[in-house]
């Protein structure tokens, strides 16, 4: 998660004037867990930012995709049009929008409420820790941000076993985005099937010095659970 406060700092101390500058907060998955997050930080329209996005199809699980912008008046002016058969003015870019997508949002909402949100977002983030913590204890490369429930961890070799656990990829390193639906159950099958496919394909090795995964190995990124690609048996 970027840190708003720090961005605001540093265009503050290049004298940057607010006129120059546009901040959108794309909060498409975790906008909706920040509020529920110990110490996360706070995204509101009394700082200087000009426009966030959140979408419903994932932490809220609407079974389409959908989301709510939110934008300053003077954004939203620069692209409503007046529709003179429907006598109102049309603020959406594509000039409609789906209104059962708005209804599976606010039945999302009223079912789960503030209570129930808080504790989808607390297991999602003890489950990726959890998950973090198994992969290093594994002897895998990973990583886990702050404020986060996204792992990012070194690619299997095995495409099959990528494309059977739906692991999204670029070049050599995967992440899993850990949801409500995942239990601490499925990630030791996970982990198990990665011993597994390390036994029998090896490990992914960096693609190149600056790769994704030579990334992930850099101490810069802080922490202590980056294991090396060599010798994970004596982890």
């Amino acid at each position: 998660v970027d840190n708003l406060d720090r961005i605001l700092r540093i265009l503050k101390t290049l004298n940057i004037p607010r006129e120059r500058f546009h901040i959108h907060c794309d909060g498409a998955l975790f906008a909706m867990m920040m509020p529920f997050v110990d110490f996360a930080p706070e995204i509101s329209f009394q700082k200087p930012i000009d426009s966030i996005a959140v979408s419903g199809h994932k932490m809220l699980g609407c079974p389409m995709p959908c989301g709510v912008t939110l934008a300053r008046k003077e954004h939203v002016k620069n692209v409503e049009q007046r529709i003179d058969y429907l006598n109102s003015v049309d603020t959406t870019i594509m000039g409609s929008r789906n209104g059962q997508a708005a209804l599976y949002l606010w039945y999302s909402l009223r079912k789960k409420g503030l209570d129930g949100i808080k504790r989808d977002v607390s297991h999602c983030i003890e489950t990726a820790r959890y998950l973090r913590r198994e992969l290093t204890v594994a002897g895998f490369t990973s990583r886990l941000n702050d404020l986060s429930c996204t792992v990012v961890l070194e690619r299997p070799v095995d495409d099959a076993l990528v494309k059977r656990w739906q692991l999204a990829c670029e070049e050599d390193i995967a992440h899993v985005v850990v949801m409500p639906n995942i239990t601490r159950g499925k990630i030791d099958k996970f982990i198990q099937e990665l011993i597994d496919c390390r036994e029998k394909h090896g490990r992914m090795e960096a693609k190149r010095p600056d790769s994704p995964l030579s990334q992930l190995l850099c101490s810069s990124w802080g922490g202590d659970v980056v294991t090396p690609v060599a010798d994970y048996k004596s982890v």
